[in-house]
């Protein structure tokens, strides 16, 4: 993580991001080494290891790095009048960026979901960032929307492998994150307001 860092450390440890990036956008996972991410930087190997315990320690905060450049200008990503509609237009942008870079997208697939204990805080704030660009883009507040996140988390990460792994075509997976945000969305909704009528009906009846 980059808490307590000078600002020479804050600058060099973004140093390796990217040149991490460089190598997964160039080559996929298989291209980015530790050894290669040290040259790209210019630093020493053993640097390398100060900042990032793993290559998908590594490979987990390019990840967050590159969602966070993708939903960076939420004004703009987030068009609609309704909630649905922003919230589907993000998904969607995230999907139709992550097709346009397949090579990095397979590479951050395969740091995100390793079993690799070095990754666990790394994906955690992964994670928290999503959940708080969506959030976000809804623009109100949704009762009990923490279930639908980690739903709508599980949806877009099976977006990513069906786009890497499984070359399915991006309109198509577009088309799914759509329907999921708009189902996801319209369940919370619709939990939340069933959960009033409940709690109001019990109260009259006391």
């Amino acid at each position: 993580m980059a808490r307590g860092l000078s600002g020479a450390q804050a600058a060099r440890r973004a140093r390796l991001v990217s040149a991490a990036r460089a190598l997964a956008l160039d080559g996929g996972y298989g291209a980015v080494t530790m050894h290669d991410v040290a040259d790209r930087a210019e630093v020493g190997r053993a640097t390398v290891y100060r900042y990032f315990a793993s290559k998908d320690h590594l490979l987990t905060e390019v990840a967050t790095d590159w969602a966070r450049g993708v939903t960076e200008d939420l004004d703009a990503v987030a068009v609609g009048e309704t909630a649905a509609e922003r919230l589907t237009a993000v998904l969607e942008r995230i999907v139709r960026t992550a097709a346009a870079e397949l090579t990095l997208t397979s590479a951050i697939v395969q740091a995100v979901t390793a079993d690799d204990p070095s990754v666990d805080e790394a994906r955690t704030v992964l994670f928290l960032l999503v959940r708080d660009r969506l959030a976000a883009a809804i623009g109100e507040p949704v009762p009990g929307w923490d279930q639908a996140e980690v739903v709508l988390g599980h949806v877009l990460l099976a977006a990513l492998v069906s786009l890497t792994s499984l070359h399915r075509p991006v309109d198509e997976v577009a088309e799914v994150v759509r329907t999921s945000g708009r189902l996801v969305l319209a369940g919370a909704l619709a939990a939340a307001e069933d959960g009033t009528v409940t709690r109001a009906a019990s109260a009259g009846g006391a």
